[in-house]
């Protein structure tokens, strides 16, 4: 059985407008894989995670889930979205129920599942991200972080094999950032497969195993981090930065320094920096 969980084959999708959104986008997400993809604003990350479940249907190429190309009849969209949920960027898109408890039951609830299993998967969903004595609160009185992981739990209550975040650490202190991740890596080490779209080049730096750098509709390339973050034409082409780790050696290479610039964590800075002063 392939280890292949989602891909895209030549998606391409043309907004009502004229606008070409996504231009033959060719990526494999593999089961229990934790991805990024990155990209400046209007680069087209929310319109492919829109696809990835079914919500916007292609101009041409296709989706496959599973090795099953990806069909747009309720039936099919149903099993789909019980096995891809997404996470969009601002909570206040997800949350809408008068109580937290109801919000992550909505769900569960639309599966058809009896009243004990939609409060089981509740209340574990809500114990997963930390929010359970939160259940009776409306969600619009939390803060942006507690909003973030009720948002999630309200995902993860619907039992997905896969699932999609947009921003999910947008407008988070360095707490919350840490409480968001924490949740994602428990999830991902249960085997669920995580992809994220962000623009914070130091949280993608530690959480990513594999990057996809996505512009003007386009995959530029895709890799690990250490392929992706040392090459810095890429970055410069994506209107993204380099780690702060990397940007240190580029600037010690840039004084006539002979480091590795493929390192991109502060620990791997400090050998380079120490094996320069040996030297």
């Amino acid at each position: 059985m392939s280890d292949i969980h989602l891909s895209t084959k030549n998606l391409s999708y043309t907004y009502p407008d004229g606008t070409h959104a996504l231009k033959n986008v060719n990526m494999d997400i593999l089961k229990g894989q934790k991805v990024a993809i990155m990209g400046p604003n209007g680069a087209g990350k929310s319109t492919l995670f829109s696809h990835f479940n079914g919500l916007t249907e292609p101009t041409s190429g296709h989706i496959e889930l599973d090795g099953k190309t990806m069909k747009y009849d309720k039936n099919t969209l149903l099993e789909v979205r019980q096995k891809v949920g997404i996470v969009f960027q601002d909570p206040n898109d997800q949350l809408f129920a008068p109580t937290v408890k109801e919000d992550v039951a909505f769900g569960p609830m639309n599966l058809g599942l009896s009243y004990e299993e939609v409060e089981k998967r509740v209340s574990e969903a809500l114990e997963l991200v930390g929010m359970e004595k939160y259940r009776d609160k409306t969600p619009h009185h939390l803060s942006g972080g507690q909003q973030k992981r009720v948002a999630i739990a309200g995902i993860i209550a619907m039992r997905p094999e896969i699932m999609i975040l947009d921003e999910p650490t947008a407008g988070l202190d360095p707490e919350g950032v840490d409480k968001v991740l924490d949740i994602l890596n428990d999830l991902n080490e249960d085997g669920m497969s995580i992809v994220i779209s962000s623009h914070d080049i130091e949280m993608v730096n530690g959480f990513a195993e594999k990057i996809f750098v996505l512009n003007e509709g386009e995959i530029l390339a895709s890799g690990d981090k250490h392929n992706i973050f040392s090459n810095k034409e890429l970055l410069k082409t994506a209107h993204l930065k380099a780690p702060i780790a990397t940007e240190i050696l580029y600037q010690l290479k840039d004084n006539g320094f002979d480091v590795d610039t493929t390192k991109i964590s502060i620990n791997e800075v400090v050998d380079e920096i120490i094996k320069m002063k040996k030297n």
